[in-house]
C-alpha cells in the first residue's frame, strides 16, 4: 500500500546539512511578518546593491531552485535521476516587459527543450505565457479578438508566432511542454491558443499540454468539454491539474472590480474537484494525458488507486505526478519508490531576476494551511530517526 510517511525514502537524497537548513527556512517561512520582512529586505539590498546574493543563493534558492543556468542544474538533474524522479526546468524569470527579453527568454525555453531531449531524467519542458508576451496584451484579448485594434491584433500574433515556435520545437524533439495556467482574466486567451497547438502538435501523441487551475469553480466542467472536444476533432488532450496560485489576487480583484469570484467557495470544493477531474481524465486516458501537480497527499492516493482500479501500469506515460522542488519531498520520493512517473519542477535563473518566484513560493507556503507545519514535523522526524540510527 503506498504511503507517505516513510521520511527515510523522502529525504534519502539529503544530506544532515540540508535537513538543517530546510528546517530553518520553513521555520522562518511560516512566519508572515518575517516574509513580508524578507521581501522588503531583499528588494532593498538589491535595488541598492547592497552584496546578499552569496547569502540568498546559499539559502531560499538552494532549497528551490536548480542553479542559475541549465547547466547548473545538471547536479539537481542527476540527484533526482538517482532516486527515479524527473526534473522539469522552469526559467523562472519574471517581470521583463520587451520585445528583446521576450525573444530572449523564448531561446532559453527552447534550450531546455534540447536539454531534455533523449533524457529520461527531463521528461518534460514548460513555461508561462506571460514570460514571452506582455501581460496587458492577453488582457485585452481575453474578451475576443473583436474588441481588439489593429495594434494589439498585431502584437498578440507576435505571441502566437512564439508559443508556436517553441511548441514546433518540443514536437521536433519529442519533449512533452506544459504551458502554465496564469491569472482568470488572461486565461481565455491562454486556453484559446493552447487548444490550437494542441490541435496541430498532438494527433499522435500528446506534446503540448494545458495547465488546469482547480481552485476556479468553472474548471471541473472546462475539463469535461475540452476532452469531449479533444475526441470530437481527434487530437491528445494533454493536461497538467494543479490547484492553482494565485488565490488572493483572484478575490481581491473581484471585489475591487464587482464581479464574482472564480475561486471555490472553499477548499473541500477544490479538493473534490481537482479528485474528480483527476478520475475523470484517467477514464479517458485513450485520447489524453495526465500530470498531477499537486502537493495533496490525499489527491496521490486517488491518482494511485484510480490507475489500480483502471488497470493502469504505474509507468505508463501517460500519467505523470509533480512537485516543486524543495516541498513535498515525502510524496515525490516514496511515489517515485514505488514505481509511479514523478517529476520535479525545478525552477532556475540569475539569482536577483528568481526572487519574485521565490518570495512567490514563501507566500504560498505561508498562506496554505497546513503546509509549512507538515514540511516541519516530517523534517523534525527524520532528523530524529538518523539521531537514533547512529
Amino acid at each position: 500500500m503506498l504511503t507517505f510517511d516513510n521520511t527515510e525514502i523522502a529525504f534519502g537524497s539529503k544530506t544532515n546539512g540540508d535537513i538543517r537548513r530546510a528546517y530553518v527556512l520553513f521555520r522562518l517561512v511560516g512566519n508572515p511578518r518575517l516574509v513580508r520582512f524578507g521581501k522588503w529586505f531583499t528588494n532593498f539590498c538589491f535595488r541598492y546593491n547592497i552584496p546578499i546574493r552569496g547569502m540568498v543563493k546559499k539559502t531560499i534558492f538552494k532549497q528551490f531552485c536548480g542553479g542559475e543556468t541549465i547547466k547548473e542544474c545538471d547536479h539537481a538533474i542527476k540527484q533526482l535521476g538517482d532516486f527515479g524522479i524527473g526534473t522539469i526546468l522552469d526559467y523562472s524569470v519574471e517581470g521583463k516587459t520587451s520585445e528583446a527579453d521576450f525573444d530572449a527568454t523564448v531561446n532559453e525555453i527552447i534550450d531546455t527543450i534540447h536539454r531534455a531531449a533523449n533524457d529520461p531524467h527531463v521528461p518534460f519542458a514548460v513555461f508561462k505565457v506571460t514570460g514571452i508576451g506582455r501581460f496587458g496584451v492577453l488582457e485585452s484579448a481575453n474578451n475576443g479578438l473583436e474588441t481588439l485594434d489593429d495594434q494589439q491584433k498585431s502584437d498578440l500574433t507576435t505571441v502566437s508566432n512564439r508559443i508556436q515556435r517553441i511548441c514546433q520545437a518540443a514536437y521536433d524533439a519529442k519533449v512533452p511542454l506544459f504551458i502554465d495556467a496564469e491569472e482568470s482574466w488572461i486565461q481565455h486567451t491562454i486556453d484559446t491558443i493552447v487548444h490550437d497547438m494542441m490541435r496541430i502538435y498532438n494527433r499522435e501523441n500528446a506534446i503540448v499540454f494545458n495547465t488546469v487551475q482547480m481552485y476556479r469553480h468553472d474548471r471541473l466542467e472546462f475539463v469535461r468539454a475540452q476532452l469531449a472536444l479533444a475526441q470530437e476533432e481527434k487530437f491528445h488532450y494533454g493536461i497538467k491539474l494543479v490547484r492553482g496560485a494565485y488565490m488572493e489576487k483572484e478575490r481581491d480583484r473581484a471585489i475591487e472590480h464587482g464581479y464574482e469570484s472564480p475561486i471555490q467557495p472553499n477548499k473541500t470544493a477544490c479538493d473534490r474537484d481537482f479528485n474528480e477531474a483527476v478520475e475523470l481524465i484517467l477514464e479517458n486516458i485513450s485520447h489524453a494525458a495526465l500530470c498531477s501537480g499537486s502537493h495533496n497527499e490525499d489527491s496521490a492516493h486517488v491518482l494511485a488507486n484510480t490507475m489500480e482500479k483502471l488497470a493502469l501500469d504505474k509507468t505508463d506515460k501517460r500519467v505523470w505526478c509533480a512537485q516543486l522542488l524543495g516541498m513535498s519531498d515525502h510524496i515525490s520520493y516514496n511515489m517515485a519508490h514505488a514505481g509511479y512517473n514523478v517529476a520535479k519542477y525545478v525552477p532556475y535563473g540569475p539569482v536577483k531576476e528568481v526572487m519574485p518566484y521565490l518570495i512567490r513560493r514563501a507566500n504560498e507556503n505561508t498562506s496554505v494551511a497546513g503546509q509549512t507545519g507538515r514540511e516541519l514535523s516530517l523534517l523534525i522526524k527524520e532528523r530524529n530517526r538518523r539521531k537514533h540510527a547512529k
